[in-house]
């Protein structure tokens, strides 16, 4: 009985499609069943049950089928909607093209000659914007080129009051062009700050302010002084002129609105192009120093020497020994009453002594002259050995790499040459004095031993 029933629990699982949870319950309900009736009782519910369910879900659907097919029948008569509407949208697009050709041709028919008046003013309206907006007037009167702009932008034909505009800008240009004018306006100094001030404008040509001269910067719409002032007498010339307040007065303007201004700046002024010399420049300048300071000494000791020696020989009886010439004669006195002979050598060994000390530095003086160009040399070798080096490391593609070494090597060449040149007018000064005061006392000793030589 019981393999019975477990056969029969089998096949009903595997003939029935039911759920899950009814097999489950079925089982459950089997398992509980106390006889085969019972069993067979049970098997008929669950059928009858199962059957219900299949019909429920069959019926859930063929709804459901219904619905999915009524969408696609609306998805489809969309897209025969919109495949309508982008066919009309395209025809309608060929001919709205087809329309604005021939607008086109109408338009240009019906300008005629205007065209050309078109071309000419937006030319002419982009040529004085370039020139308005750079020009130093605009720092006076800015804003001029925003009525211009729209002209130079017009696709149409420009109006009356338009190419006015066009004109009155022309013609305050050339105005104002020839006017030298102040006004005050706000200046952006080289720090960032901006300081009211007083600015005389020069035509289009300089901007002038406080002994300075200052630049318009187009791009900012701001008033900005040089980031280097030119050189001192220029910027005296520009002082006087804007203290003068009648009559003429010369100034240094640039023609080229700013230009040669603004080249000027990235000059360099003295004292850096001393610097570019390098340790070899400070050398030149050291020995230069060193012979004028020599140079000064020699001149003060033989110009008093000198003097001593002209007083002496007002008084030759009266030797002082605190000057060669008294020194000299100190030893003709002491020694009057020897021979010629004896008394010639004395004294020429009394000018021997004093010779060195007249002549101490002279020497020195001259040695400085001759090395101060030597030192140059050196400078120009080291200079051009560093251009070697640089071309070999950088080629020569940028010349700025070489321009330092270069100007090195010219620098120390000008430097000593211009320290040599002094040196050598200074030798020859301070070597004439020298070579008069021992003249003077060869002279002197010769006088004496004539002297003592009728005498005898």
């Amino acid at each position: 009985m019981n393999k019975l029933v477990k056969s029969l629990l089998v096949a009903t699982a595997f003939s029935l499609t039911v759920g899950a949870s009814s097999a489950y319950a079925q089982e459950q309900e089997v398992s509980e069943a106390k006889s085969l009736e019972q069993l067979l009782e049970l098997v008929k519910e669950n059928r009858a049950a199962s059957q219900r369910i299949n019909a429920e879900r069959e019926a859930e659907f063929t709804s459901e089928r219904a619905d999915k097919q009524a969408l696609l029948n609306r998805a489809k008569k969309q897209l025969a909607d919109e495949r309508a509407r982008g066919e009309r949208l395209q025809t309608q697009f060929s001919e709205n093209e087809i329309a604005l050709a021939n607008k086109e041709t109408e338009l240009q028919n019906q300008l005629g000659t205007l065209g050309e008046i078109v071309g000419v003013a937006r030319g002419a309206a982009s040529d004085t914007i370039g020139r308005i907006a750079t020009s130093i007037v605009s720092s006076q009167y800015p804003g001029r080129e925003d009525v211009l702009e729209s002209i130079a932008e017009a696709r149409e034909v420009p109006t009356i009051k338009e190419l006015e505009e066009l004109w009155l800008a022309w013609l305050t240009e050339m105005k104002e062009s020839g006017k030298v004018v102040t006004f005050p306006t706000e200046v952006t100094l080289l720090d960032g700050s901006t300081e009211q001030r007083d600015v005389t404008r020069i035509g289009v040509f300089n901007l002038l302010s406080d002994g300075e001269y200052f630049v318009y910067n187009d791009q900012a719409e701001e008033i900005q002084p040089l980031g280097k002032q030119p050189e001192g007498y220029i910027l005296s010339a520009a002082e006087s002129f804007l203290s003068n307040e009648s009559g003429y007065e010369g100034v240094y303007i640039d023609p080229a609105r700013g230009q040669i201004l603004n080249l000027a700046t990235q000059k360099a002024t003295l004292e850096e192009q001393y610097h570019q010399g390098g340790t070899v420049g400070y050398v030149i300048t050291v020995v230069l120093i060193l012979g004028i300071l020599i140079a000064i000494w020699k001149i003060v000791t033989l110009g008093s020497e000198g003097a001593k020696i002209r007083a002496q020989l007002k008084n030759t009886g009266n030797p002082s020994e605190k000057n060669s010439l008294g020194r000299i004669l100190k030893v003709y006195h002491d020694n009057k009453n020897d021979d010629v002979e004896n008394l010639e050598l004395k004294l020429d060994e009394a000018i021997m002594r004093e010779t060195p000390r007249i002549d101490s530095g002279v020497n020195i003086i001259k040695i400085f002259a001759a090395i101060a160009p030597l030192l140059g040399l050196l400078g120009t070798v080291i200079g051009m050995i560093g251009t070697f080096q640089s071309i070999t490391l950088y080629g020569t593609g940028d010349p700025k790499i070489m321009a330092g070494d270069i100007s090195m090597a010219l620098v120390t060449t000008a430097m000593g040459l211009i320290a040599a040149l002094p040196l050598i007018l200074i030798h020859a000064v301070v070597a004439g004095r020298a070579k008069k005061i021992v003249h003077t006392l060869d002279e002197q000793a010769a006088g004496i031993v004539a002297a003592h030589a009728e005498k005898e």
